[in-house]
């Protein structure tokens, strides 16, 4: 137990971690039952996306970097940048899930590679960038 709490205070990456899984929890959720009613894949993925955003801006702003969010002015550009980080992730997901669907692929799998490739980016622009 006194390792795993080691883990999540030292480690950024451990509860940006945690909050990815939460939000891609409701992002998963939502575009599994939007496909489940024969929405497209494509649209199904940008509203689950969507969705993770801002349960992901809850989490990041109050656990994840913790300390880290501006005050005034300076909130609202850190609210911009997180809000640009996230369109990266979304375009980085619509055009995975469409691509690979073109190539046949089955839109659960297309969707978990995209969110393989969103992660990595996303993470470092947050890290490196909206919450230096």
């Amino acid at each position: 137990m006194t390792s795993a709490l080691v883990l999540w205070h030292r480690f950024t990456i451990t509860r940006y971690l945690v909050a990815s899984v939460i939000a891609l929890a409701f992002d998963v959720a939502l575009f599994s039952a939007l496909v489940a009613i024969a929405t497209d894949p494509t649209l199904a993925s940008a509203t689950g996306y969507c969705i993770g955003i801002v349960i992901h801006w809850m989490v990041s702003a109050n656990i994840v970097f913790a300390g880290k969010t501006r005050d005034g002015a300076a909130l609202q550009i850190q609210r911009v940048l997180f809000a640009g980080s996230a369109l990266v992730g979304l375009g980085i997901t619509v055009v995975t899930v469409e691509m690979l669907g073109r190539f046949g692929f089955d839109p659960i799998a297309s969707k978990a590679v995209a969110i393989g490739l969103s992660f990595v980016t996303v993470y470092a622009m947050r890290k490196w960038g909206v919450f230096r």
